[in-house]
């Protein structure tokens, strides 16, 4: 290791991780939302088993060496050795797999979405998520959605969709411990309403960059506002670090996507998730596979 990795191990073995980090448990669900609805995401424990998140872990692992097989030089799709599922995958999707049709169905975490959107007629948008290797680097804050998203435009230039209720909630599972080495997600509190330019790298103040969701282990679900600035870490373990996702849409909001599970996969889920899934269901065949 470099001396400017030894150097910045250092400081994040001494400073990283959210102060005061809540973690929260699948039953506290009214905890969890006021949380959610103050920091722009939260976190939940066990809201896996440890047989799913082997079972989870496994899949991961498996999508990620079909992917990583088409870039050997590990360029990445969201920069050096860093990887979104979704971005490769030709449905922007991975719920054509059992692990990930998991992950919108889990009785641990209806109810917290539920309470979320005061409402069950909320939809699946996908279940893709994100990964990095050893040697990823810092990526830029960003938000996931802006204005002209899902439709939404105020020609007068009066309400941007940050003045809005969330309108789509992403779930990231933990499919190993964030550790303060192995890339942990950073997420900058109370900023899903905000107006103000998301700073660049350069800009970016040392808080910010320490302001990782740490310690949680695996199991645990980020529960994400995605118009919340947030960011990956450095890698500097010698793992992978995966987080597969599945994102829900508010039942007022609708981001077109296409279709993602067939039939077969579809039939597995209970009534509730055949309900919210039912917008990306096909009875054709689906060409899958990923692309770089």
């Amino acid at each position: 290791m470099t001396e400017e990795r030894e150097a910045l191990r250092r400081k994040l073995a001494d400073s990283n991780g959210l102060r005061g980090l809540q973690r929260h448990q699948p039953a506290d669900v009214e905890a969890t939302v006021q949380t959610f609805y103050r920091d722009g995401f939260a976190v939940v424990e066990n809201v896996l088993t440890p047989a799913q998140v082997a079972f989870l872990r496994a899949g991961c692992e498996r999508e990620a060496a079909a992917i990583m097989a088409l870039d050997p030089e590990r360029k990445g799709n969201r920069g050096p050795n860093r990887y979104s599922y979704g971005g490769a995958s030709i449905t922007n999707s991975v719920l054509h797999r059992e692990e990930w049709a998991m992950l919108v169905d889990l009785p641990t975490l209806t109810p917290i979405i539920t309470a979320i959107f005061e409402s069950e007629d909320y939809r699946v948008a996908r279940a893709a998520g994100d990964f990095c290797m050893p040697g990823a680097e810092y990526q830029r804050l960003h938000a996931d959605i802006g204005d002209h998203s899902g439709g939404f435009h105020d020609p007068r230039g009066i309400v941007s969709i940050r003045d809005l209720p969330c309108p789509v909630v992403c779930c990231n599972f933990l499919a190993q411990d964030f550790t303060k080495f192995n890339g942990p997600t950073r997420q900058i509190p109370g900023t899903q309403h905000s107006r103000e330019p998301i700073p660049s790298l350069e800009d970016e103040p040392e808080w910010m960059r320490l302001s990782t969701v740490y310690p949680a282990p695996a199991g645990s679900v980020l529960i994400r506002d995605i118009r919340a600035w947030h960011g990956g870490t450095p890698n500097l373990s010698d793992d992978m670090r995966a987080i597969p996702n599945a994102m829900f849409q508010a039942p007022w909001f609708h981001i077109r996507q296409p279709p993602s599970i067939p039939r077969p996969m579809f039939e597995k889920l209970s009534e509730h998730g055949q309900r919210i899934c039912r917008f990306l269901v096909t009875d054709d065949a689906l060409q899958t596979g990923y692309r770089i």
